[in-house]
């Protein structure tokens, strides 16, 4: 089976495997999560360009896909792109782990300001007489790449069932039923298959994200297929690249992921576990109900930086087709050489909570915001001025807060992240402790 079904509406032949399996420490990315799927929705008016992608295991005949499409999409609006892309923006947008050090409370500096850097810085159509007779019609025909697509058209979901199971795609039961929501309202479907001859030729070892550019005044992902054979929840990564601002959805909450906490030290060694814990404690207190933003960001610049930003040329592959105007007179691309706005979206989701298909909204929101978990290294030297008395007096406090940031962020044992800090029952450490003669022969 693809990954969250191929989020979309992944319909796959029987062998199908599983799979989808300061500065700037380590991040929570897509490969962290178990069936889960990316897609990268480009939005600009009525105009949408939708990246797929297939982390597919397994043999490259059985691999198939049907997606409900708002249009008849034509050879040009259909191309293949590079897992790379989709890569780099995974890693540009995922959630954080950042490192500070604590200064000398002896100089005279406001430490905790030094300390915290400022968040807003900057073909051949028709059909045969059994198709006709199914209610089905193919409305064209290409080979892009090494994928074999097809646009089609149904009038009943018995007959697009039985014309999908006739052509070698393997429905699961209950397939009908959605199926058939999507033919009322007026949806094409894209099928695809690979080309093994196509795949030869080309040389790749792995099958390419496919990319389609349509225009409707609908701004939504259909995931209701993709839950029809799922045996259980699966996650969704949302990439949204538009030119004026953050996206959210309207047919369900959008509430942005807990951030901006400090955590102890030792997550930085296990910071994959911390995520997920993370991750699975705001989708349980939310009922798994939600979707979550985790990133939010104007593509020109970040703060830290989990990877550089995409370059103009990654952004034009991904379909970003709004770049150029801001070369051309009266265009309104801006100045930004980008004028890109990211908004990453995560959702746990299966048919009892999330029902219906994802709609979105394009907002004027340009705010920032970045899922980020910080670390703060004490200082550990052997000044004893008042502010250092001061200072490592708060330390045992800090500690205690950063525990209990940690068990609200994922559920873990307070006395468990107690051991794992290595703290007394009062929260000091060693290092709070120093010894009379420490203090006589200091430099």
């Amino acid at each position: 089976m693809l990954p969250g079904a191929l989020l979309l509406s992944a319909l796959l032949w029987p062998a199908a495997a599983h799979s989808f399996c300061g500065f700037y420490v380590a991040s929570g990315d897509a490969r962290l999560f178990n069936h889960a799927s990316q897609v990268v929705l480009v939005r600009d008016g009525d105009r949408t360009v939708l990246t797929m992608a297939n982390d597919f295991s397994g043999e490259p005949q059985q691999f198939a896909i049907v997606i409900p499409v708002p249009t008849v999409l034509e050879k040009g609006q259909i191309h293949v792109g590079d897992k790379a892309l989709l890569d780099h923006l995974d890693a540009y947008s995922a959630p954080r782990l950042v490192e500070y050090f604590d200064e000398n409370p002896c100089q005279l500096r406001v430490a905790d300001e030094a300390l915290r850097p400022s968040m807003a810085l900057k073909s051949a159509v028709g059909g045969s007489a059994r198709e006709r007779s199914l209610g089905v019609t193919i409305e064209a025909r290409y080979t892009v790449g090494e994928y074999d697509i097809l646009i089609l058209s149904a009038t009943q979901s018995s007959g697009l069932e039985t014309w999908l199971r006739g052509n070698g795609y393997r429905i699961p039961a209950g397939a009908a039923r959605v199926l058939g929501g999507y033919i009322k309202q007026g949806m094409k479907f894209f099928v695809a298959k690979v080309n093994l001859k196509e795949r030869q030729k080309l040389g790749f070892s792995y099958l390419r994200p496919i990319q389609v550019a349509y225009e409707s005044p609908k701004f939504m992902l259909p995931i209701r297929l993709g839950m029809v054979n799922a045996d259980g929840p699966q996650d969704l990564l949302v990439y949204a690249l538009t030119r004026t601002g953050r996206v959210e959805t309207v047919n369900y909450r959008t509430v942005k992921l807990p951030s901006d906490l400090e955590v102890p030290l030792f997550v930085k060694d296990k910071f994959a576990d911390f995520y997920r814990a993370l991750f699975d404690e705001a989708a349980k207190n939310n009922a798994m109900t939600a979707v979550f933003t985790e990133y939010a960001w104007d593509m020109a610049w970040c703060d830290p930086c989990a990877a550089d930003p995409l370059s103009r040329d990654e952004l034009r592959q991904l379909g970003v087709f709004w770049l150029d105007e801001a070369q051309k007179p009266g265009g309104r691309g801006g100045a930004a050489a980008q004028n890109a706005f990211i908004t990453r979206l995560h959702l746990r989701y299966d048919a009892a909570h999330f029902p219906e298909d994802l709609v979105f909204q394009t907002t004027a929101d340009r705010s920032n915001f970045q899922g980020r978990y910080i670390l703060r290294h004490p200082w550990t030297g052997t000044e004893d001025c008042a502010a250092a008395k001061s200072y490592r007096a708060g330390l045992r406090e800090r500690r205690a807060q950063q525990a209990k940031n940690l068990a609200g962020l994922t559920g873990w044992s307070l006395e468990q992240i107690r051991k794992q800090m290595a703290v007394n029952a009062d929260w000091s450490a060693p290092e709070d402790h120093i010894r009379w003669w420490e203090r006589i022969w200091k430099d």
